[in-house]
């Protein structure tokens, strides 16, 4: 990867269990939780006796072997580390994988290290690996944690938690784990004794003698003992769902390391040509370091009827799960892969929605605040429990479910998950045909923006719902209600292009504000399903006039800022006619990555003059800079 990344994915498994290195080299600095607050864990290697820091900067004390290389991709990250004696390879790896909900829920993660000699000889070479505390507080040392030796069957390993455990209690945005434990292992090492550090608390440690050519491997496991507070059930991830022991996940999880590790190497290999055939090397560069962010922000688990759960987690943005407007930028990475991930963050919002707490005709905006998903919190009074319908967002949630829905249908190649709730479907699509031709003053996923009436891009939203509906009603043989829904569909398309129209050829933000602009993202569905709802040419204008809009680091949202959103930016980008014009959009986008300030996860939200985060990061809507990929491979184009 030539790309910079702001951050350094080293351990990607779900909101809770995050470490991040903020600087290209991994001495440099602390490791991190993506919150930003220190998520210690230091690695060093003694040679002949001497021992030099390689990860970490805890202690901030003696020598460092030199960083010489660092790469990423989209399950590895690499480190080269030299001295006049040796050369220290290590590799941190999670393993991912779309297809194996069992692989992505558990939460063991790798640090493979190995040394060769530089100068013939031989040495005596071992790697002691060290964490903090604060992996399993919310803040370092705010309680007692209890160490313990768990080793067995050839993995020495101690198990280090809060001495108070209180399951589930919280939920937030700005949160670490403060329940459940955290494993820190090594494959034939040995453990060492928990050293109480001064203003820090615990420190557990493991070490490990290498030879030459040999491959030592540590491991980083974390048992939160349940998962999601599920509308008052409090469940287990999917690892776990049938009993499985963290003791018997970590044991599994060494046992097939090597394997995982060419699968993949394979794997990453294989995205990035996908990619870069798709978009170009700077694209390829972008989803490579999206992907494990797009996974991590999530939490598996499975409900009392045994269906999986994919709850996103709205990373500083206010901590809501399963939000809707968030699931809809992710879908492209998931639909390519696995479209049970995209059922699984569909789930709760049927559930709530069938609920008596809910009492709109519209669909709900979240179920909950991470880690419990128990109804709505977005614009909730606390008072009175009710959701006032100023702070909701009906266009916005009607049309994402659907467009959902018609997603997965297209990919799956039938709609029988929209068969289970096609009453429910038909409700919200009657309600985008009355209420999306032209909004009222409401929100949209942009809230951040502030309300809006007449809102040009949530009509396109509200159009593509109601076209979605129509291929789901073909997918189900309903074929009169199909082209009833795809008759209104082109009705208010051809409205909409006489209404939205500024003199230059491009689109307003608002019906009523001449001479304004803005992302027209939500038209990309037209492209990808190949349905032609909008006669041809109607957005070609739209795209070339947008580069008039750009700033060093890509086009604002809209004209009210200078702040833009990544994902949207990129989906924008897939409208285009022609490669080239796709890579002069993105190429911004990779600059901007590439060259902020700020040191954090990738942000979706930055301004386009300085490269700086505005707000947001660590979302899974990063995932929606798979869209161009998505509509390469055909795997949601409409038959």
């Amino acid at each position: 990867m030539k790309l910079r990344p702001p951050a350094i994915p080293l351990i990607t498994c779900d909101p809770y269990f995050s470490v991040w290195a903020p600087h290209e080299l991994l001495y440099a600095k602390s490791t991190e939780h993506w919150t930003g607050k220190t998520n210690g864990i230091e690695g060093t290697v003694t040679v002949d006796g001497e021992e030099y820091r390689f990860l970490g900067c805890i202690r901030n004390r003696g020598h460092v072997i030199e960083e010489t290389e660092m790469d990423v991709d989209a399950l590895s990250t690499r480190y080269t580390f030299e001295n006049e004696k040796i050369k220290l390879f290590v590799k941190f790896m999670t393993p991912l994988f779309p297809d194996s909900p069992e692989l992505i829920s558990r939460p063991v993660s790798y640090m493979d290290v190995s040394f060769e000699a530089k100068d013939g000889r031989e040495h005596g070479v071992s790697v002691t690996v060290s964490a903090l505390d604060e992996l399993c507080l919310n803040h370092r040392a705010e309680s007692p944690v209890v160490c313990e030796d768990v080793s067995s069957d050839g993995i020495a390993a101690i198990k280090m938690g809060n001495s108070v455990q209180n399951v589930l209690a919280r939920d937030g945005d700005d949160l670490r784990i403060d329940y459940g434990y955290f494993y820190l292992c090594s494959v034939g090492g040995k453990t060492l004794e928990p050293e109480t550090v001064k203003y820090v608390g615990k420190k557990i440690s493991v070490e490990r003698a290498l030879t030459s050519g040999e491959r030592g491997l540590f491991l980083f496991a974390y048992d939160d003992v349940r998962s999601i507070n599920y509308f008052g059930k409090h469940l287990t991830s999917y690892w776990n769902k049938d009993g499985k022991t963290i003791e018997k996940a970590i044991k599994d999880a060494a046992e097939e390391y090597f394997e995982l590790s060419e699968r993949a190497d394979d794997f990453a290999d294989k995205l990035f040509a996908e990619c870069y055939m798709a978009g170009g090397e700077k694209y390829a560069d972008l989803c490579s370091l999206a992907y494990r962010q797009a996974f991590a922000a999530h939490k598996i688990a499975v409900d009392e009827n045994g269906e999986l759960l994919f709850i996103s987690k709205e990373c500083f943005s206010n901590g809501c799960a399963a939000t809707v407007d968030v699931s809809y930028p992710s879908i492209p990475l998931f639909l390519r892969y696995n479209t049970e991930l995209v059922k699984g963050m569909m789930r709760p919002i049927y559930k709530f929605a069938a609920s008596e707490e809910w009492k709109y005709d519209f669909a709900p905006h979240d179920a909950g605040r991470f880690p419990k998903v128990c109804g709505q919190v977005y614009g909730l009074d606390r008072e009175t429990g009710e959701h006032p319908l100023h702070m909701q967002m009906p266009v916005e949630e009607c049309g994402n479910m659907i467009i959902m829905e018609t997603n997965v249908a297209l990919a799956d190649g039938c709609a029988d998950f929209a068969k289970g709730h096609i009453d429910t479907l038909i409700g919200w699509c009657e309600y985008l045909i009355k209420y999306g031709d032209d909004p009222e003053n409401q929100l949209c996923t942009d809230d951040f923006a502030g309300h809006l009436a007449h809102n040009c891009n949530l009509t396109l939203k509200a159009i593509m719902g109601i076209e979605g509906m129509s291929i789901l009603m073909k997918i189900l043989g309903r074929d009169e209600e199909s082209e009833k829904y795809a008759k209104v569909a082109r009705e208010k398309a051809k409205s909409w292009c006489e209404r939205a129209k500024n003199a230059d050829g491009s689109y307003k933000l608002a019906f009523d504000k001449e001479g304004t602009f803005s992302m027209k993202y939500n038209a990309v569905w037209d492209k990808i399903w190949g349905t032609g709802v909008f006669p041809d040419g109607v957005f070609e204008e739209e795209i070339e006039t947008n580069f008039d809009r750009f700033e060093r680091y890509g086009m604002p949202l809209d004209s009210r800022s200078d702040y833009t959103k990544a994902d949207w930016l990129v989906w924008c980008a897939t409208m285009s006619k022609t490669l080239a014009q796709f890579k002069r959009y993105v190429a911004p986008l990779w600059h901007a990555y590439n060259e902020t300030p700020d040191r954090c996860a990738m942000t979706d939200w930055y301004d386009t003059k300085t490269a700086c985060v505005v707000g947001f990061r660590h979302r899974s809507v990063i995932g929606g800079l798979f869209i161009k990929m998505l509509d390469e491979s055909g795997v949601v184009r409409a038959k």
